[in-house]
């Protein structure tokens, strides 16, 4: 079933290959890192959203780029370079181990070394891959990335960028207020600066199914609390931050709807205190 394109991610049939599909986010992570230059807040380390999947973005070299595509509508690795040279590697399940020295062997061969320590994906238990699952879950993230999009467009303050965290594989921006936070050394701008995280999190070892997640730094006293909208609470067990499960977003017509008035709602009480 699903609302408005929104697919119905109940149960946790799915869960195995959301979790495999983790696994082979976090190899080619690992490669943005090794290859990327710096950027602050680690964002060199995230991934970005493609049609198709997520992707490196293009890597720059000495004279020419690469990018690294996971397809998760036809299920493989694509890896381009600018000079048109291409691999695939098709995502069957494979175990992480076997994954990471595909990877690194696809880019050897097109000439690109890539220093990452093997023994971060040592485990060659064999994972599951189901191909109509995966889709499934990187249709929630397709829709999702347009409605995050869409509000951090509205946004008059500055924004990084909409990215993909491969270790929890969670889709988020961050916000900035502008100010600094007293007492944090400036050179260090993830903890100097005043800031809101927006994303979601296809399910983790706390919240095992999927859900939306509003944060602040530092958390303003009085914001868990404020008003929000049907459905949404302030979570305040692991982590403090406004909640929304996946689930009540098909309660109601219009899903991106109801998930927009969410990060409207938490964005205003966060800045009001930290603008104000």
């Amino acid at each position: 079933m699903t609302i408005s394109g929104f697919p119905d991610l109940n149960g946790a049939d799915w869960q195995p290959t959301r979790d495999s599909m983790k696994q082979y986010a976090r190899v080619v992570g690992i490669v943005r890192r090794a290859l990327a230059p710096p950027e602050k807040h680690w964002f060199h380390t995230a991934l970005r959203v493609a049609a198709v999947g997520a992707t490196t973005g293009p890597i720059p070299g000495i004279d020419s780029s690469v990018e690294l595509v996971l397809d998760f509508v036809n299920h493989a690795l694509q890896v381009v370079t600018s000079t048109g040279q291409t691999r695939s590697i098709p995502l069957r399940g494979q175990p992480v181990a076997v994954f990471h020295r595909q990877t690194l062997d696809a880019l050897a061969g097109l000439g690109i070394e890539a220093a990452v320590d093997p023994d971060q994906f040592s485990d060659d238990s064999p994972l599951t891959y189901v191909p109509q699952q995966a889709r499934r879950l990187w249709t929630a993230f397709s829709l999702v990335n347009l409605t995050l999009a869409r509000f951090k467009g509205s946004l008059r303050e500055e924004t990084g960028p909409l990215v993909l965290w491969p270790h929890n594989f969670d889709l988020a921006f961050l916000w900035f207020s502008g100010r600094k936070v007293p007492n944090q050394d400036l050179a260090n701008p993830e903890y100097a600066d005043e800031q809101m995280n927006f994303g979601f999190e296809p399910g983790d070892a706390g919240i095992p199914e999927p859900y939306f997640y509003v944060t602040a730094y530092p958390m303003p006293d009085g914001l868990a609390g404020s008003p929000l909208p049907a459905g949404a609470t302030w979570q305040t067990e692991g982590w403090t931050g406004a909640l929304l499960r996946y689930v009540e977003l098909l309660k109601y017509d219009d899903p991106a709807g109801h998930l927009l008035a969410f990060l409207i709602a938490a964005h205003r009480a966060g800045s009001k205190q930290m603008t104000g």
